[in-house]
């Protein structure tokens, strides 16, 4: 068999972790566009994680420069498959036991939205952007993210088509509403035996009986929010809401609770808070029926917005015997709060794959090349986690500093005033001849290395 021929290999240790795909890439030219992409996307944030901010060029002139276009074939044109890279992604991080989904995670299920403008573009629309709070052109995905509290990924994406783009609307039979969507990203994640205690996800799917019936046909637990105004037929002068139930808990003081327990939540830099949990016995729901309403706040008196959660959970209460309280290990109000706790991490993933990484950046129209520019942002997120279960991994391309100009030399020629704060050598030698994008990329190695030393899912340290 003939040898595959040389690439420009990655900085290390990304050119240890990219080459695990290389077999995924049947060209040259697609391992090549594979390392620059991740690269590119690696970068501090300061660089714009489009097509030409990744190629290093002009954002309208460069947009023709070999490095540009090169990069755009890659995503667009060449021939490679985003389900057998995020395949490939997947099975690197459960083979890594740092890494590897047990069965104390979450499944998360969340959707978000970027800003996209124009009529040619795959999926967009004028929709609601739940991150934004409001309804405008864009395009929203809905994804799949594994969560405990060591470590959090995303495993599965898919974007939502507004009605818009089919002939026959909603009536279409390709058209998919976002509620099918998540519970299909859950049943892929079930088909693939991805280990996880529930499924948790905020009150648009919680209030959803659809969703919640899917997810008991799949026979998995569930977490879910649902709205304080949340309700049920009940008699006049009795409890009817989720609410009333928690104003009926019977809370005076932390002395005096009633029917709240205590919680203590642990967090990831170590502190405590203490939670107090209610377990809704009223109208449909109670620790014996198969539906139990939890009700955890910081502050049973108040009841305060952004610290009060109304929650749905199909877990089993402690105690009820193995007929009535089916296949799913049972949960205390502890577990329960532990549980959806964990959705937290998907917005700090959002932070780092949309504002570190460049996710809603891309700059183009295609259904194609839109899925490849978010798996590529997936494995640059993923790769921050290989890297820190490879701590031996050299860093190449620091400066070392034997090699570096002495002082001595720097004050002779005049250029002792400013080396605190700029290595030699980096400073450019004179005004440039035209306008144009500095040369970040030609520092990639150094601008890497700093970067895995600082990764934006960087680990918490062991407990003690």
């Amino acid at each position: 068999m003939t040898a595959r021929l040389p690439v420009t290999a990655a900085p290390e240790p990304l050119e240890a972790y990219a080459a695990q795909f290389d077999d995924l890439f049947a060209q040259r030219s697609q391992r090549e566009g594979f390392r620059r992409y991740l690269e590119g996307l690696l970068l501090p944030a300061e660089r714009n994680k489009t097509l030409t901010g990744l190629a290093n060029t002009e954002p309208v002139v460069g947009a023709q420069h070999p490095r540009a276009q090169g990069l755009q074939w890659f995503l667009s044109e060449s021939s490679w498959a985003a389900e057998a890279l995020n395949e490939r992604r997947l099975t690197l991080l459960r083979a890594d036991p740092t890494t590897a989904p047990d069965a104390q995670g979450v499944l998360v299920i969340d959707e978000h939205g970027d800003r996209k403008w124009g009529h040619k573009t795959a999926h967009v629309g004028r929709q609601y952007l739940a991150n934004l709070g409001k309804t405008d052109s864009g395009v929203v995905s809905v994804t799949s993210l594994w969560a405990d509290a060591r470590v959090y990924y995303p495993l599965a994406y898919e974007p939502y088509t507004p009605k818009h783009h089919f002939a026959k609307g909603k009536a279409d039979p390709a058209f998919r509403t976002k509620l099918r969507i998540a519970g299909e990203l859950v049943t892929a994640a079930v088909a693939a035996a991805v280990p996880f205690r529930a499924v948790v996800a905020d009150s648009f799917y919680g209030e959803d009986a659809g969703f919640r019936r899917r997810l008991h046909e799949l026979q998995v637990g569930y977490v879910l929010a649902l709205k304080p105004s949340h309700g049920w037929w009940h008699r006049e002068g009795t409890i009817g809401t989720l609410r009333a139930a928690a104003r009926a808990g019977g809370w005076r003081d932390a002395a005096t609770p009633g029917a709240w327990v205590r919680v203590v939540r642990t967090f990831r830099d170590g502190h405590t808070e203490t939670w107090w949990a209610l377990e809704v016995v009223a109208g449909p729901y109670g620790p014996a029926p198969q539906l139990r309403a939890v009700v955890a706040t910081t502050d049973p008196a108040t009841l305060p917005d952004h610290q009060t959660w109304f929650l749905a959970t199909n877990l089993p209460a402690p105690g009820e015997p193995p007929a009535v309280a089916g296949p799913l290990p049972p949960a205390d109000l502890a577990e329960v709060v532990r549980l959806y706790g964990l959705r937290m991490w998907v917005e700090q993933s959002y932070k780092q794959t949309k504002y570190a990484l460049g996710w809603g950046q891309y700059q183009v129209r295609s259904d194609q090349a839109m899925r490849r520019h978010w798996q590529l942002v997936c494995c640059a997120f993923s790769f921050c986690w290989w890297h820190e279960s490879h701590p031996a991994t050299p860093v190449a391309g620091r400066p070392d500093e034997d090699l570096m100009p002495q002082p001595a030399a720097d004050e002779a020629a005049g250029r002792g005033g400013n080396t605190r704060h700029a290595p030699p050598g980096v400073l450019a030698g004179g005004a440039a001849r035209r306008a144009r994008v500095a040369g970040a990329v030609a520092h990639a190695l150094a601008l890497l290395a700093r970067l895995v030393e600082a990764a934006p899912a960087a680990r918490p340290p062991a407990p003690a």
